[in-house]
């Protein structure tokens, strides 16, 4: 066995959710396999048994992803794409073998294919254009574009990008039914102009059990997006317009499930979003005859994902963080204290199917994703996918770590150790802090920052799960709004310290890196403290009031702790770059071009700011990589990059004195 390299991770499969067969004998699971000389990766569809045996369904030539089971467990629906070029078209093929049967190709192509529940049509979402609704009309706009000499991008809206994406096109998803045996296609919602979503549009739909109706989620304002409102929406299917279920309710109302007997919809809210984008969710159930609402967990200081009622409609399991673990929950239709039904790791996507089981994916820090079931309280890995080049490969322990952090709160931290680790040895110490700033460092596999293959080259990795984290109470999570940097760096120092009192770390040879908000504290770190040998910022908010030029502008008084214009001194308080007066630590500085959540001005302001100072720095700028770094050549530079300047600042282990 060796250590492993990022050049493994991109050899290893990447396993997507398994959609169960109706009898829970098998499972549909998109797998994907990447080529890093080519530079890119092909998903293929698989028949995964509840034995363990696993064969593709779908052609290796071509990308086929978005799988839905129809009602009997014979046919599979899936959106195929044979190159970059190709928007996707809708495609059906039978489960006991034969070519697929590709029904329509939609001009900007097509997501979240659903089953109507007497398997004559399909319901899928396609993106057309506001002012060309038509699917003709829409593709004569697409190609136009094309050949259009001028590419402005004119906007009056608050929200105009997102992630990596512009949201000046114009372009709005509609619901369409496709017959399966005609490929006909049908606008269910011809005069809609508003966003589904931002992010994945169609996640968040389900049909009705007698086929008559939809539920989905959507924007319930129009632009210019001065207010952000999620609400869930009705659609009859045999004709009327959309409905709100509840227009007076929460701001973020997400993910509508019909029980199987169709006489409820429970869904997810959040009732201070996106003021504090972390709280809580709660799971509603609408009682659709009485329009009675029961909010099920309002109790319950977790947040449920991923809900689905049982098949008998007795049950919802969902999966929840807790503890920085994420683990599967099942509570009674009628509400009370969620039970653990398995706990992670890191357990996500829960399936449940007839015979009581549920199909889920399975995880945890030494372990990619894979397929897996529930049963009698006991977790089965059935997937095998990466067996084979995992067996190869020397895994470092991992360790469940408690200390006292900020204000003597307990604090945990995830603690990779190199394979071979010695305690009797001085090893150097890198920081992999985590994003968000709610978000958490979970027992999961992590393919951009893997703490295995930092711990690989001879490193021990500490993951602080500090104030501000998720997967602990709405409080904890809370604690930082209006001081970003306050408490999660006493937290971090505090974590320095513990690791430092258990004497195997090299006091001279320690590391900060981060992304995002990680990137944020990293920038923040290096101005208050010359402890770090070196530091490496990745993506990183380092002038709040920089932040205006992000794609989500919404939320940022509370979480900076006023407006400019208000209180600017508020804001500027725990602003990095206005707090560099001291930084001498050498940083590696990482961003991308194409990212619009923080914008690459601010990692070129601290490479600036640091140069300036004569501070050592190495500025890293990918032009075709938005937040995240996601080709394969370009995350092998990266961990190269990464793994370069820890190096040439920490270098290896070195014995420990007598």
């Amino acid at each position: 066995m060796r250590p492993m390299t990022p050049e493994d991770l991109w050899k290893l499969r990447r396993v997507g959710q398994p959609e169960p067969l109706p009898g829970g004998e098998a499972a549909v699971v998109p797998i994907t396999q990447y080529d890093a000389a080519e530079n890119r990766g092909r998903t293929r569809l698989h028949l995964v048994t509840a034995a363990g045996e696993s064969r593709p369904l779908t052609r290796e030539d071509a990308d086929s992803t978005a799988p839905a089971v129809d009602a009997t467990g014979r046919r599979v629906a899936f959106i195929r794409k044979s190159g970059e070029d190709d928007p996707g078209r809708l495609c059906v093929m039978r489960l006991d073998g034969g070519e697929a049967q590709c029904l329509t190709a939609f001009p900007l192509g097509a997501v979240a294919p659903r089953w109507l529940p007497d398997g004559s049509a399909l319901l899928v979402w396609s993106p057309v254009y506001r002012d060309h609704p038509d699917l003709e009309a829409t593709r004569a706009e697409r190609d136009a574009r094309k050949q259009a000499k001028v590419k402005a991008r004119v906007t009056e809206d608050r929200i105009y990008r997102y992630w990596n994406r512009w949201l000046t096109g114009g372009d709005v998803h509609h619901l369409f039914r496709v017959d399966v045996a005609t490929g006909e296609t049908t606008d269910l919602t011809p005069g809609w102009t508003r966003l589904i979503d931002f992010e994945e549009a169609g996640a968040g739909y389900d049909v009705s059990p007698d086929g008559r109706q939809v539920a989905f989620h959507a924007l319930a304002v129009d632009p210019p997006y001065g207010d952000l409102r999620f609400g869930v929406y009705t659609l009859d299917l045999n004709g009327g317009a959309s409905a709100l279920v509840d227009p007076e309710g929460p701001p973020s109302q997400r993910r509508p499930r019909y029980s199987p007997d169709g006489a409820a919809l429970l869904y997810g809210v959040q009732y201070d979003w996106p003021d504090f984008y972390a709280d809580r969710i709660r799971l509603v159930r609408l009682d659709l005859g009485s329009g009675e609402r029961t909010t099920l967990t309002e109790d319950w200081d977790r947040s449920p994902t991923g809900w689905e009622f049982t098949p008998d409609g007795a049950q919802i399991v969902f999966a929840a963080e807790d503890h920085a673990r994420c683990s599967l929950f099942a509570v009674p239709v009628a509400g009370g204290e969620p039970q653990m039904l398995a706990r992670g790791g890191w357990l996500h996507g829960p399936r449940p199917v007839s015979d009581g089981r549920v199909w889920c994916r399975v995880e945890s820090l030494t372990r990619p994703a894979e397929v897996a079931i529930v049963a009698a309280d006991r977790l089965e890995v059935v997937g095998h996918h990466n067996d084979d080049l995992l067996a190869a490969l020397d895994m470092g322990a991992t360790e469940d770590v408690r200390f006292p952090g900020a204000e003597g709160r307990e604090i945990q931290m995830w603690v990779t150790y190199p394979p071979g680790f010695d305690p009797g040895r001085r090893w150097p110490l890198v920081h992999n802090i985590h994003g968000g700033p709610h978000g958490v460092s979970g027992d999961q596999w992590h393919w951009r920052w893997n703490a295995q293959v930092f711990a690989a080259a001879g490193y021990v990795v500490a993951a602080v799960n500090f104030h501000g984290s998720s997967s602990w109470s709405n409080e904890f999570a809370r604690g930082i709004q209006g001081a970003w940097g306050d408490k999660p760096t006493a937290d971090v120092l505090a974590a320095t310290d513990h690791l430092l009192g258990r004497g195997f770390i090299d006091p001279d040879h320690m590391a900060i890196a981060g992304g995002s908000y990680g990137g944020y504290l990293v920038a923040w770190l290096i101005g208050q403290t010359d402890r770090f040998r070196a530091a490496i910022c990745h993506a990183g908010v380092t002038n709040l009031l920089g932040q205006y030029a992000t794609d989500v502008t919404h939320g940022r008084r509370a979480a900076f702790g006023g407006e400019p214009w208000d209180d600017l001194e508020a804001v500027r308080r725990w602003s990095p770059t206005d707090a560099l007066a001291a930084a001498a630590t050498p940083t590696l500085v990482i961003h991308g071009e194409q990212d619009y959540r923080v914008v690459v001005t601010q990692g070129l302001e601290l490479y600036g700011i640091l140069k300036a100072k004569g501070v050592e720095a190495r500025l890293v700028y990918y032009p075709d990589e938005g937040h995240w770094i996601l080709k394969p050549q370009n995350s092998l530079h990266w961990y190269g990059e990464f793994l370069g300047w820890l190096e040439r600042y920490l270098g290896r282990p070195i014995p420990k004195p007598e």
